[in-house]
């Protein structure tokens, strides 16, 4: 049974994630990017002023709604999570060190993609019953595209409510019992079979402290994640930049492996990865897996700001790419290409190998710093994809549904503490393609609405 599962997802996802999909998500992105000026280069140092510039600036958000920093913060989140470490190294272990260079061209055109799906939720949100600002693609897509492609804002709500348990859940809580679990080991503070109750534990905890973030509404989110992401992004990149210095005689050669095997993979790999299509793949597959742009989530977060301008919110999706991907996860491609731990082109790999970098350059006392990072990331985006599905099962069922479904999601911590996710791990990623596919659809039908907002948003910011 589970062979067959398996098979079936490696069909899916190859056609998910294949050459149409491909075109689709690139095609996309530069078509925003053509019909708006190229606007994540253009306004990119004002989409900057508005999210670092205004980090220090401390306001309250009106009733129902956070501050834009707080839900830039609340997608950040999401985005910065295991996709940063566990995703990239994924990526050059089955793409090569050419994955890195596509995942940056697809984060330069995710960024103007992420703009736009920003804007659009903030343009066409509305209120709930409770006086909640809400929106996402399933919101433009009703409110953009009229009733007739109501079914096209369902598939997505459906899609999104089946994802977030994979992909913003058990993975990720996977990952922080993996993280503590190699601490635990390195010290020697834990026998081996003692392992298996510690992740019981440690996913009975996680799941009673993601319920009462949860329960406590958007606003509690932003308060936690505008603490939570600058912390954690800086502890990473402080860490992943000391690697980087200490073996900086490696940068011209890292560098070049990224450039050669974007368009010669195997002349990296020694043949491990052979085409140029499976480095562009895992690269661009891995990159929208970490940054989201294309998927249309983060815009559900976005949507939550006490904002008028549209436009103005979106300038923080280009800050929100360019932080995850330009930034995190290049910085984790640096740690594995610069410290020369073995990479075993052609297999799987995950957060161990990301870890072996900053062990191999730090030592084992490190590891208690990586599993902090690690468990900062995770846990983050555990909250930032528990508000997407809670507001994908909100616009199928209303807003009765919404607790019913945090209590689950929950839960759905202790499986993820305790079960091998192997194959889970493939699903998210498919699952993930699947809801790009609406999301598309709909950016690419709003398009000339999408510039009108921005013309007029412009004037305005």
């Amino acid at each position: 049974m589970l062979q067959t599962i398996t098979d079936i997802n490696s069909a899916v996802n190859n056609l998910v994630w294949g050459i149409p999909a491909m075109v689709c998500i690139i095609g996309v992105g530069l078509y925003l990017s053509i019909r708006t000026g190229f606007i994540q280069f253009r306004r990119f140092g004002r989409s900057f002023q508005e999210t670092i510039g205004k980090l220090f600036h401390k306001k309250e958000a009106a009733q129902g709604a956070v501050t834009p920093f707080q839900a830039v913060c609340t997608a950040l989140a999401a985005t910065v999570g295991t996709g940063n470490i566990a995703g990239v190294a994924g990526a050059i272990a089955i793409g090569g060190p050419g994955a890195v260079f596509w995942m940056w061209i697809s984060a330069l055109l995710g960024m103007c993609t992420k703009f736009s799906e920003v804007t659009l939720a903030v343009h066409f949100r509305e209120k709930n019953k409770h006086g909640d600002w809400v929106g996402g693609p399933m919101y433009y897509i009703k409110n953009g595209l009229g009733p007739r492609f109501k079914w096209l804002a369902v598939l997505f709500s459906i899609l999104g409510v089946l994802t977030v348990f994979g992909t913003g859940n058990a993975t990720q809580v996977n990952t922080i019992t993996t993280a503590i679990d190699s601490a635990l080991l390195s010290f020697g503070l834990a026998p081996e079979n003692a392992l298996s109750t510690i992740n019981l534990i440690i996913g009975i905890f996680l799941m009673i402290l993601v319920a009462l973030i949860l329960l406590g509404g958007i606003k509690r989110i932003g308060q936690v994640t505008e603490r939570l992401v600058p912390f954690m992004a800086l502890l990473y990149i402080l860490l992943s930049l000391g690697v980087i210095l200490l073996h900086a005689q490696n940068i011209p050669y890292v560098f070049t492996s990224i450039f050669q095997g974007a368009f010669s993979p195997s002349a990296v790999t020694g043949g491990a990865v052979g085409t140029m299509f499976l480095s562009l793949k895992n690269g661009v597959s891995r990159g929208i897996f970490s940054n989201e742009a294309g998927l249309g989530t983060g815009s559900i977060a976005h949507a939550a700001a006490d904002i008028s301008n549209p436009v103005r919110q979106g300038y923080f999706g280009i800050f929100e790419v360019f932080t995850d991907t330009i930034i995190i996860c290049t910085m984790t491609a640096m740690v594995i290409l610069c410290s020369g731990v073995p990479v075993g082109y052609g297999s799987a790999a995950g957060a161990e190998l990301t870890i072996s970098g900053f062990t191999a350059t730090y030592g084992n006392w490190v590891s208690i710093f990586t599993a902090v990072a690690l468990c900062c990331f995770a846990f983050s985006t555990i909250l930032g994809w528990g508000l997407y599905g809670t507001r994908c099962i909100e616009f199928l069922f209303g807003s009765k549904a919404n607790r019913p479904f945090m209590l689950v999601y929950s839960a759905v911590a202790i499986l993820g503490a305790t079960v091998d996710l192997g194959l889970l791990w493939g699903i998210a990623e498919t699952f993930n393609g699947l809801m790009s596919i609406p999301n598309l659809i709909a950016l690419f039908l709003l398009g000339g609405t999408l510039v009108k907002i921005v013309k007029g948003g412009e004037k305005d910011s």
